[in-house]
């Protein structure tokens, strides 16, 4: 079997899953909180042919060798966590991270995920929720029925409005969570991700101390997705598959050739 054929597959197989890690990426162009991948690539083992440095003569070494690669994979996908555009909403429970920090969400089994998604809404017992699965933020903020008006500040701190009481109620805290390496947490869908052993421990704060980020009330994180620069990705990555399929179809040819010649 001639070795392209399996070189040039090995390219179909990596451009097939950077398009898919691509089309993840527009397809979620407006997903609030959304971070963008991209693929990693690695050169597969090389056979060594002659060896680099190997004798050639008496007296001399071979200065390049003769090593033939078996071709590419992807080996990774990797988050970027830079900052998304700002989208006014004017809703009391839409909030925003500006800057470093995830919010905390409690999971039903018992365990801490983390988003940027500032959706929020109420439940039947007014506990601020993630707006798609209900789960409860943490630390937990109970919100009283009879409140006229929320308020979030900067550093995170809830207070409501309450007929008959001119002064703002504090309710609750919003902490957010920081990670030394960000881009090694599992994303787990809904928004949400997991701490995993290269991701490093979650370091909790208030917002606006220690480096991290401020909350921003009434305002969201939109996907930090290009559509403009995925488009060109696509593209990219469209052309070398069709290269790769350009060169199995050249050595089909040339075995044909020989097969009717010979």
């Amino acid at each position: 079997m001639n070795p392209a054929l399996w070189i040039s597959k090995t390219g179909l197989d990596a451009q097939q899953r950077d398009i898919s890690v691509i089309s993840n990426n527009l397809a979620n162009a407006s997903t609030i909180g959304f971070k963008k991948s991209r693929a990693i690539f690695e050169s597969l083992l090389y056979q060594n042919i002659n060896q680099p440095g190997g004798q050639s003569a008496q007296d001399s070494e071979m200065p390049n060798g003769l090593m033939l690669g078996a071709g590419t994979k992807v080996v990774a996908t990797q988050k970027s966590h830079t900052q998304g555009n700002v989208q006014t909403t004017d809703n009391s429970l839409d909030v925003m991270i500006d800057g470093k920090g995830f919010f905390q969400v409690l999971m039903p089994d018992g365990t801490l995920s983390y988003t940027r998604n500032g959706q929020f809404s109420l439940n039947e017992e007014g506990q601020l929720v993630t707006s798609g699965a209900g789960f409860p933020v943490e630390p937990a903020i109970q919100i009283p029925e009879d409140a006229t008006s929320i308020s979030i500040s900067q550093e995170g701190e809830v207070t409501v409005t309450q007929p008959g009481n001119a002064d703002n109620a504090i309710v609750g805290q919003l902490n957010l969570a920081s990670f030394i390496n960000p881009a090694g947490l599992e994303p787990i869908g809904q928004n949400l991700y997991q701490e995993t052993a290269v991701s490093g421990a979650p370091q909790e704060a208030v917002p606006g101390v220690d480096g991290m980020g401020t909350t921003v009330q009434g305002a969201l994180e939109t996907s930090n997705v290009n559509v403009t620069e995925e488009l060109v990705n696509l593209i990219e990555s469209q052309r070398a598959y069709e290269m790769n399929s350009k060169v199995i179809s050249s050595v089909d040819e040339m075995l044909g050739y020989l097969s009717q010649q010979l």
